[in-house]
């Protein structure tokens, strides 16, 4: 007994202890106390067998696998072996897989296997794709699978070697793609041989159309940042839109870009800027008055347009054309003309501001003519012009007649009507192509565009006859409202100056008012002598 490596108890026919090895001390203990159930039996029965557990006084659980064996005089051997290590493990094993099993038939993922023949041989109940677990197995892998990705030769389901990560895309039973992350290992028989494949595959479709849709709205946000940086680019407004309507073609792939602007509340789109080639316009523009989009075939062409606004207010519209044989426009198309529109109508709004800002600076605040500053910088510009192609032209000033006794017995405000109605009276005598200025207080000026000294004069007469028609502004019989005008008329072929030219001017003018005003007189040329 003493040379047995487990417990050996040697008993008599009543289960008493008669003698113990040193391994038993638990088993005898067990014994003496009667914690041993099975005792009885194997002292009925020798040969009889039982696995007991015993509580162990540090804590723990002794496990015993206990056969009887018959000695003389009718005593028993009761052995034991130590199962514990292997109960222990058989128990961890069996909870292993009962966990594994409920882990693959909770989990999103599922689990496959493949035979040799490259078949499905077990997918996870769960099933995967749409299907049913036995409406997968037997069929192939590659029924389904749409593309994988960085794979060179045999794919995650005929796996040759252990693969990690792989992305699949299968289509699903209901036809729609889904993207798979697939790992799987080989299985190899004795002989090394291929046997088929084992795997898991993760469902990780969101996730990469969530990276998709990242990626385009990053795109979108890198597209839109190159067409406002082009815009800010431009230093003068005048370019901007030019510039805008440049960089969102390019942008967005189109054929062409116009961008028109509302530049005030009861004035219809006018284009202000265009890029590339495009159709007509006015079908899309006429359906901004009940939507702020259009998105349809138009003609040859494809049209993607929207309106600009700024502060609610309907200030502008973009277009864009595509050309048939180009791909449709996207919804990220959709999107980004949308910030785009946004971005022209901010910038149209800063042009609008500047003209508005120019035309303020250039202009008399009362009459709308041009102001002192405005005038003399464009006749400088045209004179210089002018004088290149040997053209003519003339200069006249007008100062009006006693304009102090109107303020002195009408008032102010019958001064201002006053000024307002030789506004009229001058425009009405000049073309398009002339420039008409108040310098200041009651003095104006005309530039007669191309005229020669006929045409001048011929001003000049029609001027003072239609003066006659500011009697009822007159501040009395004595003292008629009228004008004095004093002219000068550049040939083409001088060279004198434009100072000399203005000089000209004022000095006839003011010897008309010397002379007794009401009247016009032509300043000589340059070394010659006087005209009337």
């Amino acid at each position: 007994m003493s040379a047995l490596p487990g417990p050996a108890v040697l008993l008599d026919r009543d289960g008493t202890i008669l003698a113990a090895n040193q391994r038993a001390e638990p088993l005898a203990l067990a014994v003496a106390q009667g914690r041993l159930a099975c005792l009885d039996a194997l002292l009925a029965q020798p040969g009889a067998t039982s696995v007991e557990s015993l509580q162990l006084a540090t804590g723990g659980t002794l496990i015993l696998d206990l056969v009887s064996i018959p000695a003389e005089g009718g005593q028993v051997i009761l052995f034991g072996r130590d199962v514990t290590l292997e109960r222990n493990l058989r128990a961890a094993l069996v909870e292993s897989r009962q966990r594994y099993k409920d882990l693959v038939e909770i989990s999103s993922d599922f689990a496959w296997e493949t035979g040799a023949d490259g078949r499905f041989v077990f997918v996870s109940p769960k099933g995967a794709l749409g299907f049913a677990a036995d409406e997968l197995v037997g069929r192939r892998p590659a029924e389904f699978v749409l593309q994988e990705e960085n794979t060179h030769g045999p794919g995650p389901f005929d796996a040759v070697a252990p693969v990690e990560d792989i992305e699949v895309w299968m289509r699903q039973s209901d036809g729609q793609p889904l993207c798979l992350l697939a790992s799987s290992t080989p299985i190899r028989g004795d002989g090394g041989e291929w046997r088929g494949a084992r795997g898991v595959c993760r469902d990780v479709t969101q996730e990469r159309l969530r990276d998709a849709a990242l990626s385009r709205a990053n795109n979108r946000e890198r597209l839109l940042s190159y067409i406002v940086r082009t815009i800010r680019d431009e230093v003068d407004p005048a370019d901007m839109l030019k510039a805008a309507a440049e960089a969102t073609a390019r942008a967005l792939g189109a054929t062409g870009c116009q961008i028109f602007r509302i530049q005030s509340e009861d004035s219809d789109f006018v284009l202000s800027a265009d890029y590339g080639q495009f159709g007509d316009c006015r079908p899309v523009l006429d359906t901004f008055e009940a939507s702020d989009h259009y998105d349809a075939d138009l003609g040859e062409w494809r049209v993607l347009a929207s309106v600009c606004r700024y502060r609610h207010s309907i200030n502008g519209a973009v277009l864009l054309w595509r050309q048939m044989n180009r791909a449709a426009w996207s919804d990220d198309d959709r999107l980004l003309i949308d910030d785009v529109a946004n971005q022209v109508g901010l910038a149209a709004e800063q042009i609008t501001n500047h003209e508005r800002m120019v035309k303020l600076s250039r202009t008399d605040g009362l009459t709308g003519l041009f102001n002192r500053r405005a005038f003399f910088e464009e006749i400088a510009r045209r004179f210089h012009r002018l004088r290149r192609e040997g053209r003519p032209a003339a200069l006249i000033y007008v100062d009006l007649d006693n304009f102090k006794a109107v303020n002195d017995v009408h008032g102010h405000q019958t001064g201002d009507e006053a000024l307002l109605a030789v506004r009229d009276l001058l425009l009405q005598h000049t073309r398009p192509i002339d420039l008409v200025a108040r310098l200041g207080g009651d003095e104006f000026a005309i530039w007669l565009e191309a005229a020669e000294e006929r045409i001048a004069v011929k001003r000049c007469q029609d001027l003072l006859e239609a003066a006659k028609g500011l009697d009822p502004y007159s501040g009395g019989a004595d003292k008629p409202l009228g004008c004095s005008l004093g002219v000068a008329v550049h040939g083409g072929g001088d060279m004198e100056s434009i100072e000399e030219l203005i000089a000209r001017a004022d000095k006839a003018m003011y010897e008309v008012k010397r002379s007794g005003k009401g009247a016009w007189r032509i300043a000589p040329p340059t070394g010659g002598g006087e005209g009337a």
